[in-house]
């Protein structure tokens, strides 16, 4: 499995009509591309623990994970339309912005 990993911060100016379009966006990517086995999307959580969370040297307020069984399957996510499109919304309304591809395993396998 592979695992595309993308963190976020968006613009402080960023409207919320822009932040909606943005949504809009991902849930179009989300529902319109059949490579993507599995999307998770989240707000990042501030527990307050000393020394845990300032040890970050950046702060990325939302994250994005899609899951694809093959590297072919995330080939075919980043050059559909609606991948595209999104990532063209994520460039202009990203304060900054991370993405990164695994290849994922069950802890199990390590051994």
């Amino acid at each position: 499995m592979i695992s595309h990993l993308v963190l976020f911060r968006p613009k402080p100016t960023l409207s919320a009509a822009d932040r909606k379009t943005l949504v809009d966006a991902l849930q179009h990517a989300v529902a319109g591309i059949s490579t993507i086995k599995r999307a998770r999307f989240g707000k990042r959580v501030l527990l307050d623990r000393p020394g845990y969370e300032t040890q970050m040297a950046e702060h990325y307020e939302y994250s994005a994970i899609f899951d694809f069984e093959t590297e072919a399957d995330l080939r075919a996510y980043l050059d559909h339309p609606a991948h595209v499109a999104l990532a063209r919304l994520l460039f202009t309304s990203a304060d900054a912005m991370l993405a990164y591809d695994f290849a994922a395993v069950d802890p199990s396998a390590l051994s």
